[in-house]
């Protein structure tokens, strides 16, 4: 649907690993006819930049090469799929963006969540989702559940993903117009009805 200016409504899913991103970003898409994505990974240089982020391509990465990598890949996906879709005054759902890199570059990895923050937005054109949906639970039991095998993220110690998480929440607390919080640690079918309830009041998405 797209909104009062002719631009299509752009809604990102976040969370730590396991919580039930893709499958609700995926769910929400179809119900709306939206246009579905992803990050890293959402075009053909981000499938590249992905394999050297998540570990395929057996190269260690220090910190900042990590964010400068995830910045260019948001550069190019922007660039060639989220803007063009919105313009055209299609709906995007976007598993993970900006809100990732500030939790896991940010609090995750010990980078400047500033510096991270303008490094994204330089690399987004500015553009900002109109809601951001965070899919919390404790990241042991996300953990415990998770039956995929461990990319470079998920196998980093508690420690990082627990930072991460506390990251999430304190975005979500700075800006609350933009953020909302759902509890991830219920059945999946609980979750999407608080998803339809929550699109349906802030985007008018029945």
């Amino acid at each position: 649907m797209a909104t009062a200016t002719g631009r299509g409504a752009f809604v990102v899913f976040e969370g730590g690993e396991s919580v039930g991103k893709s499958t609700q970003a995926a769910w929400l898409a179809a119900h709306r006819g939206a246009d579905l994505t992803f990050e890293p990974g959402g075009t053909r240089l981000g499938q590249e930049l992905r394999r050297l982020l998540l570990g395929e391509a057996g190269i260690r990465l220090d910190a900042r090469s990590e964010a400068l990598l995830m910045a260019a890949d948001r550069a190019q996906h922007v660039a060639e799929s989220i803007r063009p879709a919105l313009e055209a005054g299609r709906d995007v759902v976007c598993d993970r963006y900006i809100g990732s890199s500030l939790a896991y570059q940010g609090y995750g990895r010990g980078l400047d969540v500033g510096t991270v923050r303008t490094l994204s937005e330089v690399a987004a054109g500015g553009l900002w989702p109109d809601l951001i949906l965070l899919l919390d639970m404790d990241p042991q039991r996300a953990h415990d559940r998770s039956a995929a095998g461990a990319d470079r993220f998920e196998a980093l110690d508690m420690g990082f993903h627990l930072r991460v998480r506390a990251g999430y929440l304190e975005l979500a607390a700075s800006d609350p117009e933009r953020w909302a919080v759902l509890d991830a640690d219920r059945p999946a079918v609980e979750v999407r009805v608080d998803i339809a309830a929550l699109v349906a009041d802030r985007l008018g998405w029945t």
